[in-house]
């Protein structure tokens, strides 16, 4: 079985379930520290910053990483920004989203615009209003570039499937009649960003998750190899069916050699 210099993992379903945890994901993560191999949390969720995911895993769950081992759709968003724009001083931005999107933009020295911006971002917002949505649509419609941070459609929370950032971007996607650029999983640009980030060639790093549809996906977009563990979304069965397999599967994270 191939060794792979660096890891991209997923978080809820392959190192946490919700609120429960997985004690072979803490497992994995301290080998993973103990053997000095590189890796990173790769996340659609563009609402949180990377100390928040930090503080969270170690209060929860046990499990203790950095900031730098945290990578969201957010921080992909603003790095695609910074490499499409050039100047940030002369890029203009209007976001939808939360603390973690807005931060993640404004540390590249982008500045905000709801009038006439040169981008328009849009993720998961808990604030949502009309207003905020039709500013967004009339930048579209006006020319602006129109971004995803991620296409899920819902997050599972505690009272159920709640709606995704994928619901707030088809809104302004059928209103603007624009196709946005998305960033976060299965989409491969995520994983294009992250491997900038590590510092790693693609035939190097291999992408942990339990979800087919999202990390396998993004992963199989990307051309880096996939592990899937079977410890959250996807079963067996349903993945059976897929036209193309995930390079690896397991049942748990205890199951994996580094």
């Amino acid at each position: 079985m191939m060794k792979y210099k660096g890891y991209f993992i997923d978080l809820d379903g392959t190192v946490y379930a919700g609120k429960k945890r997985i004690p072979a994901a803490k497992r994995f993560i301290e080998n993973l520290q103990a053997q000095s191999i590189p890796f990173l949390f790769v996340t659609n969720n563009s609402t949180k910053l990377p100390r928040d995911v930090v503080a969270d895993l170690a209060q929860n769950h046990d499990i203790h990483v950095t900031e730098d081992n945290v990578y969201t759709s957010g921080m992909a968003t603003a790095d695609y920004i910074a490499e499409d724009a050039g100047d940030p001083s002369k890029t203009s931005v209007y976001i939808v989203g939360e603390m973690g999107l807005y931060q993640a933009i404004l540390a590249k020295g982008f500045h905000l615009d709801n009038v006439d911006p040169n981008y328009v971002v849009v993720g998961l917002d808990s604030d949502l209003t009309y207003e905020k949505l039709t500013e967004a649509v009339l930048a579209v419609r006006n020319g602006s570039v129109f971004i995803g941070t991620n296409p899920d459609t819902n997050i599972p929370k505690e009272r159920g499937m709640l709606p995704g950032a994928g619901t707030v971007v088809n809104f302004v996607e059928h209103a603007s009649q624009q196709e946005p650029i998305m960033i976060g999983k299965p989409n491969a640009m995520i994983l294009n960003s992250a491997l900038k980030k590590i510092g790693l060639q693609r035939e190097d790093v291999i992408m942990v998750g339990d979800n087919y549809n999202t990390d396998i996906k993004a992963g199989i977009n990307a051309n880096v190899d996939t592990l899937l563990v079977y410890s959250g979304l996807s079963t067996r069965d349903e993945v059976a069916k897929e036209a193309i397999q995930p390079t690896h599967e397991i049942e748990s994270l205890d199951d994996w050699k580094l």
